[in-house]
């Protein structure tokens, strides 16, 4: 059941992914490998090892891993790794909180698949467009899965599902619902950076599913230009973004209908017979505090509404998310 390792010295660098680094550290780790994420709760652990992510340590409160049958058996699971172990009160002054359930997990991420992976069979699927607060994607992920969306993409500017809080929040679903994010640019060339720069290159550089296969990259294209080609008058590269133009465009030719999640004058009751029956659907969801960029609005092939009432003209967007994946979504 693990390597179990009294902690003893505070200062030991194999702590550090629990005690000292930032999120955005942690992404970086290892460089050019992926990094790790830290995932909290033996729910959630187990939710991630069932989605056949690699476990590279573990924190463990010591009553927990001592008498704490569901700690236990996840500890089993995650095979010869080190197990980290104190009493509370010295792992809360490690991590600055009290752990869930007494156990933490340092995890290592997996290449994102491409976006022509996630919408492969499916029919309805979440577009969310600089989602920036993880408590809201955390909570929109979770709706997703439970309410039978087939999978979730990202635009460029989004909180990353992987956070500590996002994982929570989802309860572990960000484990269970396919996911990805589109690129940041378009290419000039056969390659692609992604938002979060990973993935494969096809060993013939061509492209797959329509997409250039995602490439974790510097950003710059096969020619040596940055990615997404052509020169202004005064011979600087410029860059395009992916998305909405060609985001939209390449959903449209994947055969689905694109409806925004916005108030205009041309939006649809969300219970519109015409949308609830559509093949394929993408929902796609706005920032917070500005909403929908009107380029995504106007390039969407509909816009939605959900009718209120006391003069409220708008829910907060993991709110309204969980009611348009009730009326959209598959379920059993």
């Amino acid at each position: 059941m693990g390597r179990i390792i009294e902690i003893t010295d505070m200062t030991s660098p194999f702590l550090d992914p629990y005690a000292r680094l930032r999120e955005s550290q942690l992404y970086h780790l290892y460089e050019p490998e992926e990094g790790i994420f830290i995932a909290e709760s033996p729910k959630v652990i187990e939710r991630a090892l069932d989605g056949g992510y690699e476990p590279v340590s573990l924190l463990a409160e010591r009553k927990q891993l001592e008498t704490d049958m569901e700690t236990r058996r996840i500890v089993s699971r995650c095979g010869d790794v080190p197990v980290y172990t104190a009493e509370l009160s010295v792992l809360a002054g490690l991590t600055g909180f009290l752990l869930t359930k007494g156990l933490l997990c340092a995890m290592r991420r997996r290449p994102l698949p491409g976006p022509e992976e996630i919408l492969a069979g499916a029919r309805r699927i979440a577009v969310l467009e600089k989602v920036v607060n993880p408590t809201n994607l955390g909570a929109m992920f979770r709706s997703a899965a439970a309410l039978g969306m087939d999978g979730v993409v990202l635009t460029h500017g989004c909180a990353d599902p992987l956070y500590r809080r996002a994982i929570r929040v989802s309860m572990g679903t960000v484990f269970q619902i396919p996911w990805t994010f589109f690129p940041e640019y378009e290419a000039g060339a056969k390659t692609w950076k992604g938002a979060a720069g990973i993935g494969q290159m096809t060993k013939d550089g061509k492209e797959a599913g329509g997409l250039p296969v995602q490439k974790k990259s510097s950003g710059m294209g096969l020619d040596g230009e940055p990615e997404g080609g052509g020169k202004d008058g005064r011979g600087k590269a410029l860059k395009r973004e992916f998305w909405p133009g060609a985001g939209l465009s390449y959903l449209k030719k994947q055969g689905f209908r694109t409806a925004a999640m916005a108030l205009t004058g041309r939006s649809l009751r969300i219970d519109d017979c015409d949308l609830v029956n559509a093949e394929k659907l993408a929902l796609v969801f706005g920032n917070e505090g500005d909403g929908l960029r009107e380029a995504t609005i106007s390039g969407c092939d509909d816009a939605v509404k959900i009718p209120m009432s006391h003069g409220v003209d708008s829910l907060n967007v993991a709110a309204a998310s969980a009611v348009a994946f009730w009326i959209f979504g598959n379920r059993e």
